[in-house]
């Protein structure tokens, strides 16, 4: 689903492919985020100029929508565990920061706090998968990776202007942890992602206390 953001300088477009999969449009420039293709088809979409990669779970490490869309300028960013499978331009860990085609990038902390496998183990262990905040045109844009409403989203409060926020169960956010996420972070502009249901209702009712954030899909 397409909708538009505005900068100081100009607009993000965005478009939603399914699942965890973003593609912004800056400047003429392609970013992709996580790209699957049972959640959207990418043959004949647009050349990447750049691509992130949370983490290597297949679902957002997918060679077959990467197979479509990449060119041998792509640049590929993504976490040491992508790496090990793949070649990538720029490895980043949480605190990392770099500039590419003029977009400012910083990986930060992504994972479970809560929620486990039958083994015992959190689906997303701290220290493997990232989130990332670009900024762009002074914009500064937050696509949280597989995560929890962690701590370090309190630190987001007031620097984010759009939210990209995961909201399944058991992998990610149930309704009322990514509700108290939006809170932390709060956000311009917030957009449920890597969902299996969605009630937009509902979690407008939740936060209608909070008129100054619009929620998109």
């Amino acid at each position: 689903m397409k909708s538009m953001i505005k900068t100081a300088q100009g607009q993000i477009e965005v478009n939603t492919l399914g699942h965890a999969g973003i593609l912004l449009t800056v400047d003429g420039k392609n970013i992709y985020f996580d790209p699957y293709s049972e959640a959207a088809q990418y043959k004949g979409m647009p050349i990447a100029d750049v691509v992130l990669i949370t983490h290597d779970h297949y679902d957002h490490y997918d060679i077959e929508a990467l197979r479509h869309i990449l060119n041998p300028n792509t640049i590929i960013i993504a976490n040491a565990d992508v790496a090990r499978l793949t070649d990538v331009a720029h490895v980043m860990s949480y605190g990392d920061k770099i500039e590419v085609l003029g977009i400012e990038i910083e990986a930060v902390p992504a994972y479970n706090i809560e929620h486990r496998n039958d083994e015992g183990n959190h689906f997303h262990p701290r220290g493997v998968g990232n989130g990332y905040l670009l900024t762009v045109d002074g914009c500064t844009l937050y696509i949280a990776g597989d995560t929890e409403n962690i701590p370090e989203m309190a630190a987001l409060k007031g620097k984010v202007d759009v939210a990209f926020l995961p909201k399944n169960l058991p992998y990610t956010m149930s309704d009322e942890m990514w509700v108290d996420a939006v809170r932390m972070i709060e956000p311009r502009v917030v957009y449920p992602i890597h969902y299996f249901e969605l009630d937009m209702e509902s979690l407008k009712e939740a936060l209608k206390d909070m008129s100054n954030i619009e929620i998109r899909k």
